[in-house]
């Protein structure tokens, strides 16, 4: 007689933001994964989290169905979900964590040239101006994080022969970078920066990183690119850095509030350069977010079976709840 594979029961949580079409991307990766796709009544073993989905509402998911093992949250930064994460840190959680490295890297790169380069007056201008512009090669850069989207930023800077920097938590090197500090050491590396990349998760530590003091210490010819999280920089420091010419420029996919209301002095600034948190879009999101819920369905399926690690090690993008990164 052969022994049955217990094949995994797995929930979703759509999101009521986005179009039918993400939803349904889930729904077939779960059953091609060779998993159930079941309601939360149907006691499943994990739950897959859609992009935008009410946090309070994964709460109460959570606190209903005790037969919940993992989940799966679609974001890198997954400060929104806190509270779901403190009420069950003894669920396997994963995040999206590494998967959108390439997308948002380049998108930083983007953003660090068109400030370099005065691209915003530039594209503003009705008439030839004086010749401007500072060159990425050769220059000094601070990255701030230690994750995917940094890895991946440090990379394309070191293809423009850069010194780069990397500030993180631990001690541990950050794979790429000429040097690594710790947070603490932030002020020390700012001033002789060219460019500062922020990439890093939004905690209580990292929260209003970028500040009046840091941007005071920042040279006149630097730029600052934030990918990571709004919440990392001081809007209205940033707003009065740029103001007064402190800092060559910034260049936001991220604000703090978010979405930066429209009369927000940060959209006349000729310094700044806003894009709508798309680095990330949904159009790219979505195939490395089904690789990813394919790859660890498949391992929760071994876990389920009596094979791998009983911790959950062999899952990627494996989250400390209670660091909450």
């Amino acid at each position: 007689m052969t022994n049955m594979t217990l094949q995994p029961a797995i929930t979703m949580l759509p999101s009521p933001e986005h179009s039918d079409w993400t939803t349904q991307a889930l729904a077939r990766t779960i059953e091609d994964a060779g998993a159930s796709h079941v309601s939360p009544d149907a006691q499943p073993h994990g739950l897959i989290v859609g992009w935008g989905a009410d946090s309070e509402e994964l709460l109460r998911v959570l606190d209903e169905t005790p037969s919940i093992q993992w989940v799966q949250l679609p974001f890198a930064g997954i400060e929104s979900y806190k509270s779901s994460l403190t009420a069950h840190p003894d669920l396997t959680w994963t995040s999206a964590k590494g998967i959108y490295g390439p997308p948002v890297g380049e998108h930083a790169l983007a953003l660090t040239l068109a400030l370099l380069r005065d691209l915003p007056e530039r594209i503003r201008a009705t008439s030839w101006g004086a010749s401007s512009g500072i060159t990425l090669n050769g220059a000094r850069a601070v990255v701030v994080g230690a994750g995917g989207v940094a890895q991946e930023s440090i990379r394309l800077l070191k293809a423009f022969d850069t010194h780069v920097t990397a500030v993180r938590r631990s001690t541990q090197p950050v794979p790429g970078a000429d040097l690594t500090v710790t947070t603490p050491q932030l002020r020390e590396a700012l001033p002789e920066a060219d460019v500062v990349v922020l990439a890093a998760a939004l905690t209580e530590e990292t929260r209003n990183l970028i500040g009046e003091a840091e941007l005071a210490l920042m040279k006149e010819t630097a730029v600052l690119v934030n990918v990571g999280r709004g919440g990392l920089v001081n809007t209205d420091a940033l707003t009065t850095a740029l103001a007064s010419g402190a800092i060559k420029g910034a260049g936001l996919d991220v604000t703090e509030p978010e979405p930066l209301p429209d009369s927000h002095p940060l959209w006349s600034e000729p310094r700044c350069i806003i894009t709508p948190h798309t680095a990330d879009t949904l159009e790219i999101c979505v195939p490395l977010y089904v690789a990813r819920i394919r790859k660890n369905i498949a391992a929760l399926t071994e876990r389920l079976n009596g094979a791998g690690s009983e911790e959950g090690a062999e899952l990627e993008g494996l989250v400390d709840a209670r660091a909450g990164y």
